[in-house]
């Protein structure tokens, strides 16, 4: 059985996320996208956790679904961790997911939050001063299913390999943990090709989830995989084993659309690929200060080979938001009423947002669409036919199909 997962989101108990991030309205939303199993997200947080508890109920081993039998939507207890810490005399501000099997698991968690005196209800992604190595102990003393996969690894201000605040490789975050990190999130502003590159990530699968913060952001990224039924325990040996007969492939963003894509300054509307920033002596040549350094510039300074053959590795296919290429067609903005009506109209007719995008013909969207160029605009997306304008420094790329 397929079965799509997005793994990394937030509820309304996160700084900057919608306040309509609830369980049901998150569940309706991943149908409409065709996602089988989304985190459940901030389950630190104590009002969020009793939402979960008031409204969850166990559909497998680890798995849950609404009490209501609502939605399709299955949930795993997922949530994202925010640490700032000094190691190897510089400090370190990482993000990593936590994956727990059970309620009773994250209870023991949020008793041990508790019991150190972290600050669990300030933030539904809390910032803790533990040093990765000595958390990821820490969890597995409390359940040995606990797993730990580092988030948007190459992002620059909050990951393992960050140009701000990063490693060099997942053993000087890790240490004697990292044989327990089974998987890497490679993020939106990096593609597998790019992760393939560095000889460090061999043994670890790489997996691509939304971090979503708000309702129409699910699925921006996701993993396809193919199991029986949804299971916890499955879903992590699918990982462990980098098994490419059940974890099929990731779906993407073309990485130039994520913000930290390539280098530059904000603030002068400038950026740079990496020779480029080099050229520089990696200062904004207008203002003079130090250029953010992105994911491209991060992959070529730790990447020391080319990519590997993708038929090495678990493949990938590369999307456009559906809600971005309707805003594109009909020259207004993605959250408009026209793309919202457009989109409801054809999830309700063709299928699910990844089945358009991904498997649906192109003669099926051409008959539902209402305007002629949707499903051309679908056919050169599947074909790679895009032009991109790489997004740097906090600022979101933009991917056409029609230059």
């Amino acid at each position: 059985m397929r079965l799509i997962t997005d793994w990394h989101a937030h509820s309304k108990y996160s700084r900057a996320c919608s306040k309509a991030l609830e369980l049901p309205t998150i569940a309706a939303w991943c149908e409409k996208k065709g996602i089988d199993v989304v985190a459940t997200s901030d389950w630190t947080h104590p009002k969020w956790f009793a939402h979960l508890r008031e409204l969850l109920v166990e559909d497998g081993n680890g798995i849950f679904r609404l009490k209501d039998g609502s939605s399709k939507t299955r949930f795993m207890l997922v949530t994202e961790i925010s640490q700032i810490y000094k190691r190897g005399g510089k400090t370190r501000r990482i993000h990593n997911l936590v994956f727990a099997p059970s309620f009773e698991a994250v209870e023991k968690v949020n008793a041990e939050f508790d019991r150190r005196k972290w600050n669990r209800a300030s933030d539904g992604r809390p910032i803790i001063g533990c040093d990765s190595e000595e958390f990821y102990k820490i969890l597995r003393t409390l359940d040995q299913r606990i797993i730990i996969v580092p988030a948007h690894a190459w992002t620059p201000w909050y990951s393992v390999f960050g140009s701000k605040s990063g490693f060099d490789s997942l053993e000087e975050c890790f240490g004697e943990m990292t044989p327990y990190i089974y998987a890497v999130e490679t993020g939106l502003s990096s593609d597998p090709k790019m992760n393939w590159r560095v000889p460090g990530l061999d043994g670890v699968s790489l997996i691509s989830n939304s971090d979503a913060h708000s309702l129409r952001n699910f699925g921006r990224e996701a993993n396809v995989f193919d199991l029986p039924v949804a299971d916890y325990d499955a879903f992590v040996d699918a990982l462990r084993l980098r098994d490419r007969n059940k974890f099929l492939l990731t779906i993407e963003f073309f990485p130039e659309e994520g913000k930290y894509h390539f280098d530059g300054c904000a603030a002068c509307k400038f950026s740079s690929t990496p020779k480029e920033t080099k050229r520089h002596g990696g200062r904004c040549p207008t203002c003079g200060k130090l250029l953010t350094i992105g994911v491209d510039s991060r992959v070529e300074e730790l990447g020391t080979r080319d990519a590997l053959p993708a038929t090495s590795r678990v493949p990938f296919r590369s999307i456009i938001p559906l809600e971005e290429i309707l805003g594109e067609i009909f020259q207004v903005g993605a959250t408009s009423k026209k793309v919202r009506a457009e989109y409801d109209h054809l999830t309700r007719r063709v299928g699910s947002e990844f089945h358009i995008l991904l498997d649906a013909s192109i003669e099926a969207i051409a008959k539902e669409a209402h305007h002629p160029l949707v499903a051309e605009a679908v056919k050169r997306m599947r074909e790679g036919m895009i032009s991109a304008t790489p997004g740097y420094d906090g600022i979101y790329g933009k991917i056409s199909v029609f230059s």
